[in-house]
């Protein structure tokens, strides 16, 4: 009879144990609560609920300002790690340490600081608004404030990655006469495109569900500035659980979609790097 292996850690099936009932209590359960809310309502009533005008112009506001932040976020989180890892300058510390800022601020604070600094009073407001810019209680200060929430998520994807590059490929291609821009764009971007990726799409799941440091800056002007998830803040408020669940789903299936092409990209960009098949 053959022998079995023992595992090398013990306690397998209580540390399993543990993690489901965890990952229940802080995930599976929550997500069973959207759908038995929303099971209340019939389809018909679901689609009239997802489909109001106001509603629809909560997911317009919020989807195109989150997408904008992810594709400014992925541009300059990139360039942001790049600084840090391959230069060094006075404050290089402490310019890493602020990447943190917006993890341990409370959104509420962050909210309220934007806000004064791009109203038409505050330091950049004022600024901007001598061209005729406004960007608080529009929707480029809600972009403005999504931006500063997501940033984090693509420079700390990107940072280990340059930490750990390989610079050998690249200082070969430069001796066999390769441009700079030839170097970056077919030597040092295909290693980083799975990181970037990554960052932009954990930051446009942040910006898409993001509240506190979005609703003192957005101005929640009906059919404008007004964010999906202040409108399912206010169903909420209006005991309305059915039409509040129903709404949150449609952001929870868009979120999983963009977090599952993601991960689709990261593959068969992985597949790429190691010589397999596109």
């Amino acid at each position: 009879m053959k022998k079995r292996n023992k595992p090398v850690i013990p306690g397998f099936e209580l540390s399993m144990g543990i993690t489901i009932s965890i990952l229940s209590l802080v995930v599976l359960i929550p997500l069973a609560s959207l759908v038995v809310y929303t099971a209340k309502l019939s389809f018909k009533d679901i689609i009239e609920t997802i489909t109001r005008a106001r509603v629809l112009a909560s997911f317009y506001t919020s989807f195109v300002c989150a997408f904008a932040a992810a594709v400014i976020n992925g541009i300059m989180g990139t360039i942001l790690a790049w600084v840090l890892v391959k230069y060094d300058f006075p404050g290089k510390r402490l310019m890493d340490g602020m990447i943190e800022l917006p993890f341990a601020l409370p959104t509420a604070v962050a909210g309220i600081a934007l806000t004064s600094l791009t109203s038409d009073f505050g330091i950049v407001g004022s600024f901007f608004a001598g061209f005729g810019i406004k960007i608080a209680y529009t929707r480029i200060g809600i972009t403005v404030a999504m931006i500063f929430v997501g940033i984090p998520f693509v420079v700390r994807s990107v940072q280990p990655v340059l930490e750990k590059m390989d610079n050998s490929y690249s200082e070969a291609a430069g001796v066999l006469g390769a441009k700079k821009t030839t170097i970056f764009w077919k030597v040092i971007f295909p290693e980083l495109k799975p990181a970037i990726f990554a960052g932009t799409g954990l930051a446009f799941g942040r910006c898409l569900g993001e509240y506190g440091s979005v609703v003192f800056i957005a101005g929640n002007k009906p059919y404008y500035t007004e964010i999906t998830p202040l409108v399912i803040m206010s169903k909420l408020q209006e005991f309305d659980y059915s039409s509040a669940t129903a709404i949150a789903l449609v952001m929870l299936a868009v979120s999983f979609f963009i977090l599952f092409l993601n991960s689709m990209i990261q593959q068969r960009n992985a597949r790429i790097l190691r010589g397999g098949n596109a």
